[in-house]
């Protein structure tokens, strides 16, 4: 589903991102560890295009995107849940919704599936509630319904349990292995989180200084190699 090769990233003379390989497979969970500040949100901007690729690539089902654009990258079947959510404070529940729906076209842009109020009944609730109103958790539930509405086929989450309550943590748990189970759908998630991230991936790779420094499956996590790479 998704392939990078041999992505650099640059930030000023910074190195941020030094040959970066990594591949994610539909019905699988790709956990993205590290301690802050080594590059991981970084290398998901570049997976999303927000950020540009200095050299590498990046090739999604079988199409190289290095070079496009966010928007063309929705449109491909990719889809972002940012750190800190990013959800539109003056936009109603519904209306931040629909702009999940914005890269698609006609009717199918105007109507939201049922789906995401399966998931997260909460927001059926407050559809007419200004986003901003919502609570931290509320609004990452909303930021991760806003994705799913797009229908991807790639979806990446970027700490999705920072600063969140236990009880939402475990709904963000759940709606992961409900995703992982349908087996459609490739998941990137970058976490700090540990115990979260291992429960949930298939696959991991541990970043620091911009640099892969141990990757496998994720019965590999509890490895000394890798919980070295993670202590503070």
């Amino acid at each position: 589903m998704l392939e990078v090769t041999q992505l650099n990233q640059y930030y000023g003379s910074s190195h941020t991102l030094r040959g970066v390989s990594l591949t994610a497979k539909k019905g699988e969970c790709l956990a993205l560890l590290g301690r802050n500040g080594v590059g991981k949100t970084t290398l998901l901007k570049c997976l999303m295009g927000v950020l540009p690729v200095a050299q590498g690539k990046v090739v999604f089902n079988g199409r190289d995107i290095t070079k496009l654009s966010p928007h063309a990258r929705a449109r491909l079947g990719i889809a972002y849940v940012p750190q800190g959510r990013d959800i539109f404070a003056r936009l109603t529940v519904e209306e931040n919704l629909l702009m999940g729906m914005a890269v698609k076209s006609g009717r199918q842009a105007s109507r939201i599936d049922d789906m995401v109020y399966d998931l997260f009944p909460v927001l059926k609730e407050m559809l007419a509630r200004r986003g901003g109103d919502l609570s931290g958790g509320q609004q990452q539930q909303l930021a991760i319904a806003r994705a799913l509405l797009a229908s991807p086929e790639l979806i990446i989450f970027d700490e999705p349990t920072e600063g969140i309550q236990p009880s939402v943590i475990k709904d963000i748990g759940r709606v992961i292995r409900l995703l992982k189970q349908r087996g459609d759908i490739a998941i990137v998630l970058c976490e700090q989180y540990f115990d979260f991230a291992r429960e949930l991936a298939d696959q991991f790779i541990v970043l620091s200084r911009g640099s892969v420094v141990a990757s496998g499956a994720a019965q590999l996590m509890d490895g000394e190699d890798v919980k070295r790479h993670l202590a503070v």
